[in-house]
Order: structure tokens, then C-alpha cells, then sequence
């Protein structure tokens, strides 16, 4: 009953976009990102459950994200803080477990505490104060991902890979903050020569720190144009929304300056 009343919601710009059922689209898509992600286990010699596949779902509308919960997902990675709000008044009937990947301005933290289960995007003292203030009002832990900017860009958020160690440290005052592992954002290309550099990168400094800090050990690194390589460079969580969603509306770079539109 629930799908009959999505498909007969549908819009025209839904159809355009997703087809006349969202449902089968995503489980089939959802189910080649699976088999992509085996294979790249696979030749890495590592086991499929080692990897963590987290859909991205900015900008796919909250009536559609029914249908994907649907299709069986129940992991949503959001970029912006507001559109997830949205999307969570929504959906507030479904069990989704909330993930947000992107760069955080410290006014919002008292948004995301409160629903969030995870942050991938932790790259600054100022940010970890306020997320764990909030928290403490909130009686709730966050796990966290340290973001790197591995590709040294200046467009770029993250720590420089030179900054992790004391931030680490420093964490340790962020008793609600429950750091997992590192998060990169690669370089935007096709060349697979130039975005592996990036992953090797987040896998020395996780190399090096884990050995003080042994609970902070996964890396959330590959998105829909490179989580295979990323899987062969070590990745535990990939990023992917195109792949499983379709080709988005609007270009990468409204969410990142950086990439090529």
C-alpha cells in the first residue's frame, strides 16, 4: 500500500529522474553496487563484510527516500544539515540510522546532536567543543570520522595530515565524542593514478595513529566514481549516492567547490 501510494504521488520531475518505481530502480542498483564492492573485495583479498556501504541520499526528495527504505536501505548519508532536518520530520516513522558527511558550521552542531548518529566530517577543536557541549545537554554520544584533506587542496575542509596528531589529543577532552576512524575527500578525477595517492595517504596516518589509539581505525573514503579503488587502497566505508540514486540535479560542486561539474 505504501509503494502504490509513492508511484501514484510521483511527479513528473520524479518520473524524469527516477523512473515509475523507485523501489525496484534502487534495489537493483543498490544490489550492482553490492556485487562491484565484492568484487573489489575480492581482489584485495578481503571479506565483503569488511566494507561498509554508506548511501548517499542529499538531494533525493523525502517521499522517494521511502521507497529506498523500501528497497532496503537503511543507512542515509546527508550532505547539508537542513535538508536532513526535512527529511527526518518526514521519515520520522521509519528507522533510519543518520549519517552527515559534510562540513558542519558550529551554529548547526545543536541541530545534528540531536538526531545524528554519526558525523564523518570532524575537522576542528572549535567544532568538537560545541558538538560535545550539545551532546552533554543531550545525554548522548556521537561516533565521529576525522575529515583529511589527503589532497591538500585549498578548496578542500579536513585537517592537513601534519595537524592529526595533536588534534587527536586533543580530543580527549570530548568525552561524548566517539572518534572511529578518518575521512577523505579525494581528488575529483577519472585518473585513478592521481585520486589512489589520496587513499594511501588516510591509510598511513590511520596506520600511524592506531597504534596509540586502536579504536580509531576506519577509513570512509571512495564515492560512486572511485570506491573500487578505494576498497584495494583499504577503505572500510564508501560513500556512494549517484551509483545507487541516479545522477543528481544539481552539479558536485554545490556541494564541493572543488569538483568539475
Amino acid at each position: 500500500m505504501t509503494e502504490l501510494r509513492t508511484t501514484q504521488s510521483l511527479s513528473q520531475d520524479d518520473l524524469d529522474r527516477f523512473g515509475s518505481d523507485p523501489r525496484s530502480t534502487f534495489a537493483a542498483n543498490l544490489a550492482s553496487v553490492r556485487e562491484r564492492i565484492d568484487q573489489a573485495c575480492q581482489r584485495s583479498g578481503r571479506p565483503h563484510e569488511s566494507v561498509r556501504l554508506l548511501p548517499i541520499t542529499k538531494t533525493v526528495p523525502a517521499h522517494i527516500l521511502r521507497c529506498a527504505f523500501e528497497a532496503g536501505i537503511r543507512d542515509f548519508g546527508e550532505n547539508k544539515i537542513q535538508e536532513a532536518q526535512g527529511k527526518l520530520e518526514a521519515l520520522h516513522d521509519l528507522s533510519i540510522y543518520w549519517s552527515i558527511v559534510g562540513h558542519l558550521q558550529t551554529n548547526k552542531a545543536k541541530y545534528l546532536t540531536r538526531f545524528a548518529s554519526e558525523f564523518q566530517a570532524l575537522d576542528s577543536t572549535k567544532l568538537a567543543h560545541e558538538l560535545n557541549k550539545r551532546l552533554e545537554r543531550e545525554e548522548r554520544d556521537l561516533d565521529v570520522f576525522i575529515q583529511v584533506n589527503t589532497s591538500q587542496e585549498a578548496s578542500k575542509f579536513g585537517l592537513e595530515p601534519s595537524e592529526v596528531d595533536a588534534f587527536i589529543d586533543t580530543l580527549q577532552q570530548y568525552p561524548r565524542l566517539k572518534p572511529k576512524g578518518f575521512m577523505t575527500l579525494a581528488l575529483f578525477s577519472s585518473d585513478m593514478n592521481k585520486v589512489r595517492p589520496c587513499f594511501r595517504l588516510l591509510r598511513e596516518i590511520r596506520d600511524r595513529t592506531v597504534k596509540a589509539y586502536p579504536q580509531i581505525e576506519k577509513l570512509s573514503m571512495g564515492m560512486s566514481g572511485d570506491f573500487e579503488a578505494a576498497i584495494e587502497e583499504g577503505a572500510d566505508v564508501v560513500r556512494v549516492g549517484q551509483a545507487i540514486f541516479g545522477k543528481r540535479p544539481t552539479p558536485d560542486s554545490y556541494y564541493w567547490p572543488e569538483a568539475a561539474i
